[in-house]
């Protein structure tokens, strides 16, 4: 294994265990043997919290666990972030992001926020347990072209449609491209509630929000 890979999959251990102090050192590693920042979040960091997301789906980890792994991710996040090569565009773009009303869990909103924001990204942060209309304001004050909707939970899915419905309702649909995603999300959940695309992840996130405004 080439040692970039190594210590991809060492930060995403690091995260799976829990262990803030290796998630450092490792982070530090990749910053002082020269390897890309952002691809050791993607692809270590965020990659581990992924795992962890499924762990919690199933009931083998908890709330206690889903915290101190997040505390392992932004430990290694608070070295790579500093290097992360930002693409500059001329043109600014807006993104409003948060995590739905009836939700409190905002791992995964933050970790796409840092990927939107090395994208080139301007990005308001609504946080989390956020009313529909709230995310439609913000989006009209900020005159954002994507609204970013996030959530780890099922009971919490339907305020995602409700984001959608206000638009429809208040004749803004065609405004604004919306991005959905989060553990419990799929893309068919995505075509059945009218949003533009669905984001498996952080990364990938940051991609398809590029390509909307392309």
């Amino acid at each position: 294994m080439a040692r970039e890979e190594e210590l991809h999959k060492g930060l995403s251990e690091a995260v799976v265990d829990m262990d803030e102090d290796l998630a450092r050192e490792l982070a530090q590693a990749v910053v002082d043997e020269g390897f890309d920042a952002y691809d050791a979040i993607d692809k270590g960091l965020s990659a581990g919290m992924e795992e962890v997301g499924r762990l919690y789906e199933e009931e083998e980890y908890f709330i206690p666990e889903l915290l101190l792994c997040s505390d392992a991710m932004y430990a290694g996040i608070e070295i790579l972030k500093p290097h992360i090569k930002k693409r500059e565009d001329a043109v600014r773009h807006t993104v409003v992001i948060g995590v739905v009303e009836g939700d409190t869990h905002d791992i995964g909103k933050n970790l796409v926020k840092i990927m939107l924001e090395s994208a080139g990204f301007d990005v308001v942060d609504l946080g989390r347990d956020i009313p529909a209309a709230e995310f439609v304001k913000a989006a009209e004050e900020h005159h954002a072209e994507i609204i970013a909707l996030a959530t780890l939970m099922t009971t919490a899915m339907p305020a995602m449609r409700e984001v959608l419905e206000v638009l429809e309702k208040e004749a803004k649909r065609g405004k604004f491209k919306v991005v959905v995603g989060g553990g419990p999300i799929s893309p068919a959940f995505a075509d059945k509630i009218g949003a533009d695309v669905y984001a498996v992840n952080a990364a990938e996130a940051a991609r398809l929000a590029r390509e909307l405004v392309a």
